[in-house]
């Protein structure tokens, strides 16, 4: 019975220690995954206007 009374205060801490690291892991991956997402949308909107403004292939409004 000594021996948990030892090792029991040693166990709790490093399991309070491995929660802690997991969840500043999840949220780091969260938020690279939010910067990714929002990196995303920020390119697709730089790059949808460049596309909108390419010139015509020779269709006028005229015409339809």
């Amino acid at each position: 019975m000594d021996y948990i009374a030892v090792l029991l205060p040693s166990v709790v801490v490093g399991l309070i220690f491995w929660f802690a690291m997991k969840a500043i892991f999840n949220a780091d991956k969260s938020e690279r995954q939010a910067e990714a997402r929002a990196q995303a949308e920020s390119d697709a909107a730089v790059n949808a206007p460049a596309a909108n403004s390419a010139p015509d292939q020779g269709h006028s409004p005229e015409q339809s």
